[in-house]
């Protein structure tokens, strides 16, 4: 960043810091020295409404705080009129806020008392973070929550565009971070299982941890429509790459082949993909935007469908459909990790041929629809907050 750009953001936050009538950081007079403490750092304030990741560690945060934990969570350029930062001082977590107290959250990290534990979120986070919050915090311990394994992300896009100089550079940069500089936090955390013993490979086995998305039913399923009054795909996508490619390979080659058959139907497009994608233009492509009450997509379309080809990690729009019993047909890596068996959780589909006859199939067959979604409620039990709660008591004490 330029020296022009710093003075002026340095202005911009002097200005909205001297707006706020409250110079305090919320909830921290609650701050207990008798209890465990533990800083969540982050890019910025989880919008766990808005994607899977910051829902995972809203999930996360809510379970150490129902443990007994002090909870602080530490962002650049938070204040209070934000109504995320409010939701998580409604909860009682401390949040730090730009404040004429404290230049940044590393001169507010000095002030207390006894932090326990440091959990990085994202390998960003922990690369711009680890060493100045190390040097403040020395006695603390580390954790680096991966997310999803970048490298390996990238990894899978370089070989469906091997050509795209961009790709490397940001695989070279993230297997840096996630192979060597992991190697000096205390705990590492992984999203799934098999991601976990792919890291094998770089970290001590002792120091990872899987923690993956957290899903349980958010309906009772005798409030779901049935097979006959739904209609429609549902397709749900973040500007994130996997999500770009994989709504093009939907439109290129899967759905040509589906409307020959149904040309009727429609595909509901939900989250801010419609930001980048500027080039597509169909009449049964509706693109929502961001949607703040998704239930009514999820009780109403007949299908959810990820024909994601790259990408890593555990896919929470899957996980979200399981919690509406909403049937999904996705790929091989759309189901990694979730431990779904073909047919019985999911359909799963690589080729674009089989996947759009299995968009076909099930869109017209209620016996296979009521099997998938009579399992979703059993899909979700690698995902549960019992699992998280076990984490945390047996490796944070």
């Amino acid at each position: 960043m330029g020296i022009f750009n710093k003075i002026k953001l340095s202005f911009e936050r002097r200005k909205l810091v001297k707006k706020q009538l409250d110079q305090s950081i919320p909830n921290y007079q609650n701050y207990s020295l008798k209890d465990k403490t533990i800083v969540f750092v982050n890019g910025g304030i989880p919008t766990h409404d808005k994607d899977s990741g910051s829902n995972r560690l809203k999930e996360i945060i809510i379970a150490y705080k129902n443990q007994g934990f002090n909870c602080i969570i530490c962002t650049k350029n938070a204040f209070r009129d934000n109504s995320y930062i409010q939701y998580y001082s409604s909860l009682g977590v401390i949040v730090y806020v730009e404040t004429n107290q404290f230049k940044n959250y590393l001169e507010f990290l000095k002030s207390i008392p006894k932090v326990d534990y440091i959990w990085y979120y994202s390998p960003n986070t922990f690369k711009e973070n680890f060493n100045n919050i190390s040097k403040i915090l020395p006695g603390s311990k580390s954790i680096f929550d991966m997310v999803d394994i970048h490298f390996l992300r990238y990894q899978r896009a370089i070989e469906l565009d091997p050509t795209r100089i961009s790709l490397r550079k940001k695989y070279k940069k993230y297997f840096e971070i996630e192979t060597k500089l992991a190697k000096k936090a205390d705990y590492i955390i992984a999203i799934s299982d098999i991601e976990k013993e792919i890291m094998k490979d770089y970290i001590a086995s002792e120091k990872l941890l899987t923690i993956s998305n957290i899903h349980y039913p958010k309906i009772d399923k005798s409030l779901t429509l049935p097979f006959e009054n739904r209609k429609d795909l549902l397709f749900i996508g973040s500007s994130h790459s996997p999500n770009l490619d994989a709504l093009y390979f939907l439109y290129k080659e899967i759905m040509p082949i589906v409307w020959n058959t149904l040309p009727e139907v429609k595909i509901n497009i939900i989250g801010n993909i419609n930001e980048k994608i500027k080039d597509i233009n169909h009449p049964n492509i509706i693109f929502a935007g961001y949607v703040p009450d998704i239930v009514d997509f999820f009780v109403s379309n007949k299908i959810m469908i990820a024909p994601l080809r790259f990408g890593a990690g555990v896919k929470g729009k899957i996980g979200q459909a399981f919690e509406f019993y909403l049937p999904v047909i996705t790929t091989s890596i759309g189901a990694e990790g979730m431990n779904l068996t073909d047919h019985k959780n999911a359909i799963i589909r690589d080729n674009p041929l089989d996947f759009a006859n299995s968009i076909i199939d099930l869109y017209q067959n209620k016996e296979l629809w009521l099997k998938l979604q009579n399992n979703s409620e059993n899909s979700l039990s690698s995902f549960s907050l019992e699992n998280l709660m076990y984490i945390i008591k047996h490796n944070f004490k």
